[in-house]
Formats: structure tokens, C-alpha cells, sequence
């Protein structure tokens, strides 16, 4: 049977299983006495298990199966569940999604599960705890010494490599610390250490290196280097084949001893006293654990399906255009009756299609609190992540665009923005610190907040920054109000990091999260109170495909402005335009606004027509807190309008996102408001 007809089916509903299973081990690792959180965790993994075999997927098969065997323990109350082997389960997790992922991109889904693998059956066996105290007894070497002094002085394993060197030991392997030195004259370091490694793994397996692989391979270490290392071959073998190759000084190598546990512990937790306080998990958590145990009336659509139904709907509106100006012309009541009648069917159409697109910004949302939970790990911090108006909706082709950007800031906030439990104590707030990610619908637009209660911006570390890096001028520093100094975080390539790291965007700064909301034609802003907190605040169209927007004339041309960008139209005289800094502006609502002329920004030709007018018609657009005033001719009107890509042969045209077309067939070019204010 050809199942690659099942292929997408089987991709979806992993995506959904794995889902429910963060969702539910996140519930249960806050209330470890729930088994009703453990029983919803093992039927999903139970089904899981079922959909890999019968896809032929065996290594994800196998490491669920594997995990479902501690899951019916721990359902059947025959094992307590404690942070360890929550540890090894969301390991676990992780393997599987990357191998969804893998199938996604074309791959056969294959993955290395072995150590896991062993880890969930030590657990079942009862032995996990006996390789935990190994552990916790490697990393504290005056309480019990388990490897030769070399190794355990720097507390070099960690419970991975405990495990890995454990099980190859019990299959007759040799366990061995190879500390290798090069010549001091030694040209190339990490090209001989690689030449190293690459005859060590011809006859074994290399499990740790002092230093790290990445800090050899850019040749971060003296003259020498070390190895934990695994083989069936002796040691006189070994270390002949490391002194073969040119430029080693010295090997020296030892045995690892590991200690052997007297008796195998049962694994064992801390009851959970059911009256006792528990965390309250958010909310989308419990909605999302209890969906996916619901069923609904529903089917699956291909996303490219809803395209290509938007794609034709998007022709009609055109058409429907075509036909009301058609109908004006003509002026006869039956005909402009059936047009109004088609217009306001076709809205009803417009609305569903869309409808039927929009999707809930759960599914966005949904894998921070996992994210979440991981780094605090890291950073040793305390936080509590309350996610709120979840079920909010946005068009699906947006949603997949803003996960990067929700990610960047989320840590951001966690890294940046809260601070140590010990700081927080000082400062009188509680150890935990709150991250809230809320979204809300406003108009045509949904909001989508990042706030946190950490010690918020430190204005004047982002002046002197800025300043360092020539972003700022320091003779208008001074006249900088908080509002224009936070929004300098938004600088290309502004970072207030002294040291790179993975957790917060390695430096590159919010200038990605703001250039990626730009393109899907929203805004981002942020607010600060020093000590209190930082909020951001995304602002994004309800979709991308079909928008309103005020028609305008620039001599023989149409342009086309979104009513999102658009606070008002005016008239002004030509005596109101002044002059400030060699730039035209007016006074509007006591704010002077720059003038932008679209005829001189798009160089349009001077029609033959042109009538020198004593007024000015003026299109006030906004970006964030900047105003501009764009100069047109003549304002056409309202209208809904098709958003139509120029082609890959006019990309990255200035000021313009795209074309449309008209009722009467022209093509009106989209103006981007975000381009032209600066």
C-alpha cells in the first residue's frame, strides 16, 4: 500500500498529538498528582505510536513506545513523577517533533533515540535513581570519587554521558579519558585535533571533549585537548593510532571507573499533598488539553485550497468593481439593483472566505509556555507566563509569519526584562517574575501585547549605546524624550547585549521583530517605567489579501492608500505650507508634519491638463508615533481593494507593496505609508 497519500494527514495529526502532549505535561509538572493530565498524555502518545509504525516511521515508533511504558506507571500510580523523569520526557517530545519535522522537509524521519531510549527503560526497570546518584556523586567529587581524578576534578559528565558510558560498559566496552598534546610549534591545531577525532571514531565513539567541539574547531584550546571515549579496542591500539599522526607531542590515557550502586533505589518523588496550594497553569494550556480530547463538526482544508478560493474571490471583487461602474454609467434602475443585490451577496461571500482563513492565535501561542519553562531552567529565574485572548483570530497567513517575532521578544523579556529572584527580592517584588502575552481585536486590526514586570528599560544604557554606535547625535540627546529613546531599540542593529548569547537573539538586536511586523503591514511600539516593567505592543491587519483603501490622483495616475495607515484628509492653502530644515510642513493639530509629494517621489510625468490649484490635498498617514502629510492631487474615494503581488521581476520597488486592479481595468499602484516616513 502506497502510503505517502497519508503522508499530510499523518504530519498534521502529529503536529496535533504533539501539541496536547505539551500542553498536558506542562499541566501535569505543576500538579504532578493530576493522572487525569497522565491520561490524557498517554493516549496521545498511544495513537502516535500507532500512526509512526503504521507509516513505517520506527524510530519514532520505538521512542514512543518507550515512553508510554513510563506513562501507563506513572497512570497506574506504580511510579511517582518527579522533575528527572519530566526531564527525560520532554526530551523525549523534543526527539519526536524534530523527527515530524524532518518528515516535513522530505526526510525519512530517522533519529539517533538510544540514549533516551535507554533512559525510559532504566526508568521502568527502577534503576533510574541508581544512575542519578552516579551522577549527582561525579559532580561532587569530595563526597564520592567515581572516575579517576582527571575527569571528576573538572566534573566534566554529566548525566547523559554517565548514562551513555553505563550502557557501554554493561555491552563490554572500554571506558577511557584520553588526554592528547600537540607539538607547541603546531601549525593548524584544529585541523590535527580533527584528524584526531577522525581516527578515534573509526574505532569507537567519542563522548565528551574538554574543551567543547566548537571551541576546537576554532582552535580555542592551548597544545592539548581531552576525550571521553568508548571502544571495543585496547589501549595499546589507541593510543599507536593517535601517535601515527603528525604533530602529537604526548597521549596519555586512563581508565573511567564508574562507581557501582549497591542497591538499585526505587524511584521514588515527594508526595503531593492533593491540599496543598498548586500553581495555577494558564489558561490556554487547560483549553488546548481539553480540545484536543473534544471532537467537533470540522474537516480538513489545504491551506492552498482556501488560496486559490481567495485567488478566484479576489477576480470577482474586481469584476464586482467593473460591474457598479458600469451600472452608474448606464443608469438604468433594473440593472443597478441586480449589481447592488451581487454586491452585498458577494460581501456575504468575502466575509465567509475570510472567516474560513482566519484561525485562532493559539496555535502561535501554544509553544511558549514550553519555551518558556526551558529557559528559565537556564537562566535560573522564576517566571510565571499568563497567556490571554487566545481564541483571538487572525488570518492564517499571518499567523504563520509572527511566531519568530513573539519568540524574539518573549525572550527578550525573560532574559532582559526579568530579573534574578535574588534582585527581585531586593527590589520588594515577589521571586517569581509575570510575563503576560495577551491578544485582543481592535477595529480591523488585532493588538497583541508582550508585557512583563521585570526592571523595564534603562534609558540611559540605551542613549550611551546609541550614541557609541553613531545612531544618535549627542547634541540631541539631551532633547530625546523617554518614548524617542525606547523606540532607538528598534535601531537596525541595535543591541544592548555585552555578551552574545542563544536565549535573546544573539545580539542582532529588535530591529528583525520590527522589519518582519512591517512586511505584514503592522507596526510595533514599546513603553517602559523604570522598575516596573516593559510592555510591547504589536499592531497587525486582520489579513493581507483583501483590504480598504483611499483611492487617490497624482496627475494621470491612481494610487491606492491604506485606511490603516490613514488618520485624516485635508485641504490646505499654499500659503499654510512653511518651511523647517530645508523640508516642507504644516502645522496639523498643532504638530508640524512633513510633506511628502507623491509626484516627486515616484517621478510622475507633469500631465498636459495640470491646473495650477491654490489648494493642497493632503493624506495624514501615521507610522507609530511619526506623522507625514502625503501630497496628492485629488482624492478618488473609498473602496476595497485586491492586494496583487508586482511579480519577482519588480521586487523591492521603493515605497510601493503592491498593485491592484481597478473597475474600470487600470492597475493603481499600493502605497507603503511604513517606506515613505522616516
Amino acid at each position: 500500500m502506497d502510503m505517502n497519500q497519508y503522508l499530510d494527514m499523518f504530519i498534521e495529526e502529529s503536529k496535533e498529538h504533539l501539541q496536547a502532549i505539551n500542553a498536558n505535561l506542562l499541566l501535569l509538572e505543576n500538579d504532578p498528582g493530576n493522572i487525569t493530565h497522565v491520561k490524557e498524555i498517554f493516549r496521545s502518545a498511544h495513537t502516535l505510536k500507532g500512526m509512526s509504525a503504521t507509516m513505517g516511521f520506527e524510530d519514532m515508533a520505538s521512542l514512543t513506545h518507550e515512553a508510554e511504558n513510563v506513562l501507563d506507571l506513572i497512570r497506574n500510580q506504580k511510579l511517582t513523577i518527579n522533575s528527572d523523569i519530566m526531564d527525560v520526557i520532554f526530551h523525549s517530545v523534543d526527539l519526536i517533533e524534530g523527527m515530524v519535522i524532518d518528515i516535513t522537509e522530505g526526510g525519512d524521519g530517522s533519529a539517533d533515540v538510544s540514549i533516551p531510549v535507554k533512559k525510559l527503560r532504566s526508568i521502568v526497570a527502577g534503576d533510574f535513581s541508581a544512575e542519578l546518584e552516579i551522577a549527582a556523586a561525579v559532580a561532587v567529587e569530595e563526597e564520592a570519587p567515581v572516575v579517576e581524578q582527571a575527569v571528576v576534578g573538572e566534573n566534566e559528565l554529566d548525566d547523559y554521558a554517565l548514562m551513555v558510558l553505563k550502557q557501554s560498559k554493561e555491552l563490554g566496552n572500554q571506558l577511557m579519558w584520553i588526554k592528547v598534546t600537540l607539538n607547541e610549534n603546531c601549525l593548524l591545531k584544529a585541523a590535527r585535533a580533527y584528524m584526531v577525532f577522525d581516527q578515534l571514531e573509526s574505532l569507537g565513539e567519542v563522548i565528551k571533549t574538554k574543551p567543547t567541539v566548537e571551541d576546537i574547531e576554532n582552535e580555542r584550546f592551548e597544545t592539548s585537548f581531552e576525550i571521553a571515549y568508548v571502544t571495543m579496542q585496547s589501549e595499546e591500539k589507541i593510543r599507536n593510532t593517535i601517535l601515527n599522526i603528525s604533530e602529537i607531542h604526548d597521549v596519555k590515557i586512563d581508565p573511567i571507573q564508574l562507581k557501582e550502586a549497591s542497591a538499585p533505589a526505587p524511584v521514588v518523588a515527594v508526595p503531593v499533598d492533593p491540599a496543598s496550594e498548586v500553581k495555577k497553569a494558564p489558561e490556554v494550556q487547560q483549553a488546548t488539553a481539553r480540545k484536543q480530547a473534544a471532537g467537533g463538526k470540522t474537516i480538513r482544508v489545504d491551506i492552498d485550497r482556501l488560496d486559490i478560493l481567495m485567488n478566484l474571490f479576489s477576480e470577482l471583487v474586481i469584476d464586482r468593481g467593473r460591474l457598479e461602474q458600469l451600472a452608474k454609467e448606464i443608469g438604468k434602475s433594473e440593472l443597478q439593483e441586480t449589481v447592488e443585490h451581487m454586491s452585498r451577496i458577494s460581501g456575504d461571500l468575502q466575509n465567509i472566505i475570510l472567516t474560513m482563513r482566519m484561525v485562532p492565535v493559539e496555535q502561535v501561542f501554544n509553544r511558549f509556555p514550553r519555551m518558556i519553562r526551558d529557559l528559565q531552567k537556564d537562566l535560573n529565574k522564576k517566571v510565571n507566563l499568563e497567556i490571554i485572548g487566545a481564541e483571538t483570530e487572525l488570518d492564517r497567513t499571518v499567523i504563520d509569519e509572527i511566531g519568530d517575532p513573539l519568540n524574539h521578544l518573549l525572550r527578550n523579556s525573560l532574559d532582559h526584562g526579568i530579573e534574578s529572584p535574588a534582585d527581585r527580592k531586593k527590589a520588594g517584588k515577589p521571586e517569581e517574575g509575570t510575563i503576560v502575552l495577551r491578544a485582543y481585536h481592535s477595529g480591523n486590526h488585532v493588538f497583541i501585547e508582550v508585557k512583563d514586570d521585570g526592571a523595564g528599560i534603562n534609558k540611559d544604557r540605551v542613549l550611551k549605546k546609541a550614541i557609541e554606535r553613531g545612531i544618535v547625535n549627542p547634541a540631541n540627546a539631551d532633547s530625546m524624550s523617554d518614548k524617542q529613546i525606547h523606540e532607538l531599540l528598534f535601531a537596525a542593529g541595535f543591541s544592548t547585549a555585552e555578551v552574545i548569547s542563544d536565549i535573546s537573539g544573539r545580539g542582532v538586536g529588535l530591529d528583525v521583530v520590527k522589519s518582519k511586523i512591517e512586511s505584514l503591514g503592522g507596526s510595533v511600539g514599546v513603553d517602559s517605567v523604570r522598575g516596573q516593567g516593559t510592555t510591547f505592543l504589536i499592531q497587525l491587519p486582520l489579513t493581507l489579501s483583501i483590504i480598504s483603501a483611499m483611492l487617490v490622483q497624482v496627475q494621470d495616475e491612481k494610487y491606492a492608500v491604506p485606511l490603516s495607515s490613514i488618520i485624516e484628509t485635508a485641504v490646505f492653502k499654499k500659503d499654510q505650507i512653511m518651511m523647517a530644515h530645508r523640508q516642507k510642513v504644516i502645522d496639523f493639530r498643532g504638530r508640524v508634519v512633513p510633506l511628502v509629494s507623491l509626484q516627486e517621489i515616484f517621478q510622475v510625468p507633469v500631465s498636459d491638463a495640470a491646473v495650477d490649484e491654490d489648494e493642497v490635498a493632503v493624506i495624514i498617514v501615521r507610522k507609530g508615533e511619526k506623522m507625514a502629510g502625503l501630497v496628492v492631487d485629488s482624492f478618488i474615494g473609498q473602496q476595497e481593494i485586491v492586494l496583487k503581488s508586482l511579480g519577482k521581476y519588480l521586487v523591492n520597488v521603493f515605497a510601493i507593496s503592491g498593485a491592484t486592479i481597478l473597475g474600470d481595468g487600470q492597475v493603481a499602484l499600493i502605497i507603503d505609508c511604513n517606506a515613505l516616513i522616516k
